[in-house]
């Protein structure tokens, strides 16, 4: 079974980086079909196989030479991953498939933020909804998962008056403030905590670094971090280890 959701993953992985470079610029996800984005020559469906079409033709374009990004082949990887992932977290079953499609969500908005900086309401608003709606058939409570609406969504919109009210500029934005409400259906009230608390020690860590390599403005302060793939990461990590890892910090501190 292991097996056979992983060779899915790959497919929906495919899918996934279609999602990634089509809908930032508003085009359809169904029509046409796959081309390549320098000579917009339609990719047969042999070379179109998740990884190993990359692999065999060397990251190019088959009609042009054209250099093929590695992320790719990556996001099919890491699709693959988390349906094994979430398999084995959630075990066959509703769950599983819940939580498998909001990991490739949080993959689509981490690739989207990225790139663009924005995080599509789409995703936020449309996984809000969802999650309400699903919440019989995951193990989480309606109070839980409202509770963690409400807190995510709060929680941020006061770090950002916070942020604000100190440097009279403008931090996060909406989008981050909707994705973490988000977050907080799937995960419930201490999902958004650890999500907020892994994802400010992940930001620290990458953004400093990110920010030094794009400097804009001449100066390293004033580069924009996108922090939605911090919290998708922070919220991945919640659900696979949270409770062992608050277990473990609680345990250390006494």
């Amino acid at each position: 079974m292991a097996l056979l959701v992983a060779l899915a993953g790959l497919l929906v992985g495919s899918f996934l980086n279609v999602c990634i470079y089509r809908i930032p610029r508003g085009e359809s996800v169904v029509w046409p079909s796959s081309r390549c984005p320098a000579c917009s020559t339609p990719i047969r469906a042999w070379d179109n196989v998740p990884v190993l079409s990359y692999l065999v033709l060397g990251g190019r374009c088959r009609a042009c030479g054209h250099p093929i990004s590695v992320r790719y082949p990556l996001v099919e990887l890491l699709s693959a991953l988390l349906a094994v992932g979430m398999l084995y977290r959630f075990g066959p079953g509703p769950a599983f498939v819940i939580y498998y499609a909001w990991s490739c969500v949080l993959v689509v908005i981490t690739f989207i933020d990225i790139d663009h900086r924005i995080i599509p309401d789409r995703f936020s608003l449309g996984g809000m909804a969802a999650g309400i709606a699903l919440v019989p058939f995951m193990p989480i409570s309606y109070t839980d998962a409202l509770a963690g609406l409400a807190l995510g969504g709060g929680l941020l919109i006061a770090v950002i008056y916070a942020y604000y009210l100190l440097t009279k500029r403008e931090g996060m934005g909406g989008g981050d403030v909707k994705l973490l409400a988000m977050i907080g259906v799937y995960t419930g009230w201490k999902g958004v905590l650890f999500t907020i608390f892994a994802a400010s020690l992940a930001g620290t860590a990458f953004g400093i670094p990110w920010a030094l390599s794009r400097r804009e403005g001449g100066s390293a302060m004033k580069a924009a971090v996108p922090f939605g793939p911090f919290l998708a990461l922070g919220a991945l990590v919640y659900v696979f280890f949270g409770d062992r890892i608050i277990e473990w910090y609680f345990g250390f501190l006494a």
